[in-house]
């Protein structure tokens, strides 16, 4: 009597590692998964200036533009609904539980902490970047 067997397939997030690094089994680009993959995308969206992508002038962040306002609460609350805005519109992978902004101006950087979560991922998971100005 034969059985039948079912498999569950578990859904993976998969992005190529955009530093481009060397697999060194198989000597392809390496592949980032399930929350550094989210991660190197929601940092990308977040450093990503309208106009910048070729065929879609709709995605960005107004991030870089808010980095030389003066550094007081206002700017801090700008940053948020920004981050917020694009990752909402732009990342469907990801529900923002909380996003908190600390100011360094005395190293002129913004640091951001950002708690999501994701369907597939049991966990909330944390990501730490910063904003720095530069020009």
């Amino acid at each position: 009597m034969a059985t039948n067997q079912t498999f569950q397939r578990k859904e993976v997030y998969k992005d190529f590692d955009l530093n481009f690094t060397r697999n060194p089994l198989t000597n392809d680009i390496a592949v980032k998964k399930d929350a550094n993959a989210i991660s190197q995308s929601l940092r990308n969206l977040v450093n990503t200036y309208f106009y910048e992508r070729a065929f879609h002038p709709e995605i960005g962040c107004n991030v870089r533009n808010l980095l030389f306002q003066p550094a007081d609460a206002i700017t801090i609350v700008d940053l948020r609904t920004a981050i917020e805005d694009t990752i909402r519109n732009f990342e469907p992978r990801v529900q923002i539980i909380q996003v908190l902004i600390e100011d360094n101006s005395e190293r002129n950087h913004y640091h951001v902490r950002l708690l999501y979560s994701t369907r597939l991922l049991t966990q909330p998971t944390e990501f730490e970047f910063i904003l720095e100005r530069l020009r």
